[in-house]
C-alpha cells in the first residue's frame, strides 16, 4: 500500500492551522515546516501529532516547499496550505490515486472570499497540481507563486472533490498579503533584468478589471465578484509599479556614481 505525507509551510497560522489538519487525520504523516511563528502555530500542529522543523532563514516559497518536501518519508507528497481544506470528496479521490500508477494529482481548488465562494472571476476551478510521488517532482526556487516541475512523461490525472480554500480574513489581511506578494514578485522580475513603466502597470490593471469581472463572468459573483476584481485591478498595478520604483531607485543610483566619480559603475 503506497503512503501519502501532508506537508505544510507555515507562519503565525494559528487561526487556520487547526481546521486544516483536521481534515488531514487520515494521511500516514503530517510534516509542518515553520519559518519562525511567534504565535501558538507550532504548538497546534505538534497537538495534531505533527513532526514540527523550523527554518528561519526564508528564502521564497519555491525554497521553502522544496526544504519541507525534504522532510517527507512517504510515497507521495500532498502539498497544502494552512488556510486550505481537503473535502471528503477530494479525500477519497486522493485514496485511490495513491494506490494506481505514478501520476500527478490535479485538484481543482474553490476560494471563499469577502463573504462567499468564489465561483466565476477566473478563480474556479483553479487547477492546482498537489499531489505528487515524492521522488518524481519538486517545486522550482521562484520567490512567489512557485511552479511544481515533474518530468514530461509523468502523466496529469485530475482529481474528484475541491479543495477549499480560505484566502483572506479581512481587507487588511488582502491588502497586506498582496503587499507582499507584489513586492516579492517585483523583486524577482528586476532580479530577471525585467523593466517596466508606468503607464504599463496601468494598462496591465484595467486589463485584469475586465477580464476577471467581464470576460470571465465575475459579476456573476455578486458583490463580493465586483470586489475581488477592483482590488486584483489595483494588486496588478500595485507590481507592476514596484517594478518600476524599483528600476526607478537602480537608475539614480547610477546617475548618481556618475555624478560624484564621473565613471559609471564598474569602470
Amino acid at each position: 500500500m503506497s503512503t501519502v505525507s501532508a506537508v505544510i509551510i507555515v507562519k503565525n497560522e494559528e487561526a487556520h492551522l487547526a481546521q486544516c489538519l483536521s481534515t488531514l487525520q487520515w494521511v500516514d504523516e503530517l510534516v509542518v515546516l515553520d519559518s519562525g511563528s511567534t504565535d501558538a502555530t507550532c504548538r497546534i500542529a505538534a497537538s495534531f501529532n505533527a513532526r514540527v522543523e523550523q527554518a528561519e532563514d526564508w528564502q521564497g516559497f519555491g525554497i521553502q516547499r522544496q526544504r519541507a518536501q525534504a522532510l517527507a518519508r512517504c510515497d507521495w507528497v500532498l502539498m497544502i496550505d494552512a488556510d486550505e481544506r481537503v473535502t471528503p470528496e477530494l479525500k477519497a479521490s486522493i485514496q485511490a490515486h495513491i494506490q494506481g500508477e505514478p501520476a500527478i494529482g490535479r485538484m481543482s481548488r474553490l476560494s471563499w472570499c469577502f463573504g462567499g465562494f468564489i465561483r466565476h472571476s477566473g478563480w474556479y476551478p483553479d487547477p492546482i497540481d498537489r499531489l505528487y510521488p515524492r521522488e518524481a517532482a519538486h517545486y522550482n526556487s521562484d520567490l512567489v507563486h512557485e511552479k511544481l516541475l515533474y518530468p514530461s512523461g509523468l502523466p496529469v490525472k485530475r482529481l474528484q472533490g475541491d479543495l477549499l480554500h480560505f484566502t483572506y480574513d479581512s481587507m487588511r489581511h488582502y491588502l497586506v498579503k498582496s503587499a507582499h506578494y507584489a513586492e516579492l514578485w517585483a523583486q524577482g522580475r528586476q532580479q530577471q533584468g525585467k523593466t517596466t513603466s508606468l503607464s504599463i502597470a496601468f494598462l496591465h490593471g484595467i486589463s485584469c478589471f475586465v477580464r476577471m469581472y467581464l470576460l470571465k463572468a465575475g459579476f456573476l459573483d455578486g458583490r463580493p465578484g465586483l470586489l475581488l476584481a477592483v482590488l486584483s485591478a489595483h494588486s496588478t498595478f500595485v507590481k507592476y509599479a514596484d517594478l518600476w520604483v524599483k528600476g526607478a531607485t537602480q537608475r539614480q543610483d547610477v546617475d548618481q556614481r556618475v555624478s560624484t566619480t564621473g565613471r559609471p559603475p564598474g569602470v
